[in-house]
């Protein structure tokens, strides 16, 4: 018996559609629009210049100088010479002629200052000015009050040289020393004395 190959029929199976992947598209970020603001216009300020303010000009002060002050800067300082004698006689007479003038400049000054005050002696109507007339003529007598006390200190000074007294501390009668007499010649304290005076005085006030 003859078999029969039957052929079979190779039915292709259909192919499952194959799904088409569509990329998604990534979001593209949007650009950041910067608006750009114009600047504000800032108004420049005037400037308005002030008027000065005219000073008051008080010829009392003006005319009328430190004396003290003045004749302090006036000290001449003693050369000594080689193996002399502390408060030698050339010594004494180079104190003694400072202290002299000293005391004529103080008392001319005072004596000008008088004269000054009573020239320019006025009744001002504005308040103000007189106030500070007044006030300019309180200053200057306290001035002139210290220089008289100065005056009778150089009196005291000059006695104490008459009588070789001189240039030495009244405290330790130690030598006060050439160099704090040139800068105080009515010095009486030398300067170690003059600091434990200092320093009492500090502790009493304190």
């Amino acid at each position: 018996m003859a078999v029969k190959k039957v052929a079979k029929k190779v039915v292709a199976k259909k192919k499952a559609p194959v799904k088409k992947v569509v990329a998604k598209k990534k979001p593209v970020a949007k650009k950041a629009v910067v608006k750009k603001v114009a600047p504000k216009k800032v108004a420049a300020k005037k400037v308005v210049a002030k008027k000065p303010i005219p000073a008051k000009v008080v010829p009392l002060k003006s005319k009328v100088t430190s004396s003290s002050q003045k004749g302090l800067k006036q000290f001449r300082a003693y050369e000594a010479k080689k193996g002399e004698n502390y408060m030698s006689k050339s010594q004494l007479n180079h104190f003694r002629t400072i202290l002299n003038e000293w005391k004529t400049e103080l008392s001319q000054d005072i004596d000008r200052t008088v004269h000054t005050m009573q020239d320019e002696l006025t009744s001002y109507a504005d308040p103000n000015d007189r106030a500070s007339q007044e006030s300019d003529m309180a200053l200057e007598l306290r001035n002139r009050d210290r220089e008289r006390k100065l005056i009778k200190k150089i009196d005291e000074t000059l006695r104490n040289i008459e009588s070789q007294d001189y240039g030495y501390c009244t405290g330790c009668g130690e030598e006060i020393g050439l160099k704090r007499l040139e800068a105080r010649p009515t010095a009486t304290l030398c300067i170690d004395c003059k600091t434990l005076d200092e320093i009492r005085e500090k502790q009493m006030a304190g």
